[in-house]
């Protein structure tokens, strides 16, 4: 008898805290024979009993991890931080699969608390990922973007975007957003010439806003 492979399901876990998980999120995870999880999520929902597997940094590895699981018959669900749309290992494991056989559960995005915490909407935004590696961005690229959210924890990121944002204009007014939802979240204004000098936390999010914007 042939062994029936059952969808890939891709759960969004939010921002950090549990409470920003859905209800939604929670019921597809307690689906799971197979958890392939990130270092930040291997401890989320200890009362499911799957198989943990640490998703690493080898995406090539785990998507042979996660064809053997499927094709044994196992149901995989894979937890992403934030929202699967956005900088997650949603995407390669949609092309390795096929849209047909996944199936992905939003969630709350990082980008969406940012903004949600300074009031503004962010229907426009232009997202930047540094989370790897630096972008292969100019400011010429970024000028006109009125709402810039440039994700990234990294020292490299930090000093990329240290370079860039001079470079958009005089008009800017940048905010650093840390640990957003979690107990030492900290969001403050600073000036872009201070941030190649501070210290960032792994899950730092900036945000520079064209000031007529905030007005």
């Amino acid at each position: 008898m042939a062994i029936e492979k059952k969808k890939i399901i891709i759960v969004g876990c939010g921002p950090g805290a549990e409470d920003y998980i859905t209800p939604a999120a929670r019921a597809a995870a307690g689906k799971a024979d197979v958890l392939i999880v990130s270092k930040r999520l291997h401890d989320l929902f200890p009362e499911i009993a799957a198989e943990r597997i640490d998703s690493g940094t080898d995406i090539a590895g785990t998507l042979e991890t996660i064809a053997s699981r499927r094709d044994a018959g196992r149901q995989v669900v894979l937890l992403a931080t934030g929202d699967p749309g956005i900088a997650s290992l949603a995407q390669p494991v949609i092309r390795r699969f096929g849209r047909e056989n996944c199936e992905v559960i939003p969630g709350i995005s990082s980008i969406q608390v940012a903004f949600a915490r300074l009031g503004l909407d962010w229907k426009d935004v232009r997202i930047v990922t540094a989370h790897s590696r630096d972008p292969e961005l100019a400011a010429a690229d970024l000028r006109e973007a009125g709402k810039l959210a440039i994700l990234g924890g990294r020292d490299g990121a930090i000093r990329w975007a240290a370079g860039l944002i001079p470079q958009l204009g005089k008009d800017r007014r940048v905010f650093l957003c840390e640990d957003l939802t979690l107990p030492g979240e900290k969001i403050r204004e600073i000036r872009a010439g201070e941030l190649a000098g501070l210290p960032v936390s792994t899950r730092a999010i900036i945000l520079v806003i064209r000031g007529e914007l905030l007005s």
